[in-house]
């Protein structure tokens, strides 16, 4: 399901505008709720050979649980379909780390917020997925605009797995280069 032009979410239509991201874990969808903009997520079950999953609807009301109560800045879980596996949340306008990182203007702003974000996530034994296309800079606020999130390991921290892809370094450049952005 990567092509809609409306979307059902416990009986509530919404307006597709456009696909925003495809994710390990689902489709991002850019949707208009009357006069605002949301994002209506569609978990999909497409294999991922690095990652696995339980379940994907559950893991993803608890994960937004888990980093509201750490305090992370993240867009409102607004409603969720568990049958059909949708989320609506609140829609973070802005150009994404990745974005800024690729027309070299990613503000200081941004990897100073980061880096507070691990002081609140670290102690709660809590990582994020650290990769840029899940942050977005608005009003000068860094939001993480995913909401999933393990148990923390040094190997997937942002010292030692994110920092990777917030500069133009070769894994950056390798991935922008499959992605087609480079």
């Amino acid at each position: 399901m990567s092509k809609v032009e409306d979307i059902e979410v416990n009986g509530k239509e919404y307006h597709v505008v456009k696909l925003l991201g495809k994710g390990k874990g689902g489709y991002s969808y850019l949707a208009e709720d009357g006069g605002r903009n949301v994002v209506v997520k569609q978990i999909h079950h497409e294999p991922c050979d690095y990652y696995q999953f339980g379940n994907k609807i559950e893991a993803e009301i608890c994960d937004y649980g888990r980093l509201h109560k750490i305090g992370i800045a993240m867009p409102e879980m607004l409603d969720v379909d568990i049958r059909r596996e949708r989320i609506v949340k609140e829609y973070i306008e802005g150009k994404s780390v990745y974005e800024m990182v690729l027309g070299d203007e990613l503000p200081e702003c941004c990897l100073e917020q980061v880096k507070r974000m691990c002081g609140l996530l670290y102690p709660a034994n809590t990582n994020i997925d650290y990769f840029p296309t899940n942050f977005i800079l608005q009003g000068g606020i860094l939001y993480y605009i995913d909401y999933e999130c393990n148990d923390y390991t040094d190997e997937w921290n942002f010292e030692n797995w994110g920092i990777k892809y917030w500069s133009k370094t070769q894994e950056f450049l390798e991935y922008a280069g499959r992605d087609g952005s480079v």
